[in-house]
Order: structure tokens, then C-alpha cells, then sequence
């Protein structure tokens, strides 16, 4: 019985699998929250030029 235990703690394939599934899920949130703010930061610059667009529009209709 200790022999088993003793195999089972140096059997480390479940652990680098493990590993890299954290690795794998950490990159993806890391890209999700990136991406986000992306998408935040051009949604709001394409507001603004719109903004600017409207503006400069009912401006030269005067």
C-alpha cells in the first residue's frame, strides 16, 4: 500500500494538465478583459466623431 501511495505522489501528468488548463483559462480572460476595453474605447470614439459629424452637419445647414 505504500508503494502505491508512494507511485502516486510522483506521478505528475495530472498535475501538468491541470497547469495548463489555469494557463489556458487565465490567457482567456486576460483576452476577454482586453477586449472589452477595447471594444469600450472605440465605441466610444466613434461616439464622439459622430457627435462631431452631427454637429459640424446641422452647422453648415445654417
Amino acid at each position: 500500500m505504500k508503494k502505491l501511495f508512494a507511485q502516486f505522489r510522483k506521478n505528475e501528468d495530472g498535475a501538468t494538465a491541470i497547469e495548463y488548463a489555469l494557463i489556458a483559462g487565465l490567457i482567456g480572460v486576460v483576452i476577454i478583459a482586453g477586449a472589452t476595453t477595447l471594444g469600450n474605447n472605440v465605441s466610444a470614439k466613434f461616439t464622439d466623431v459622430a457627435g462631431k459629424v452631427s454637429a459640424a452637419g446641422g452647422a453648415a445647414a445654417k
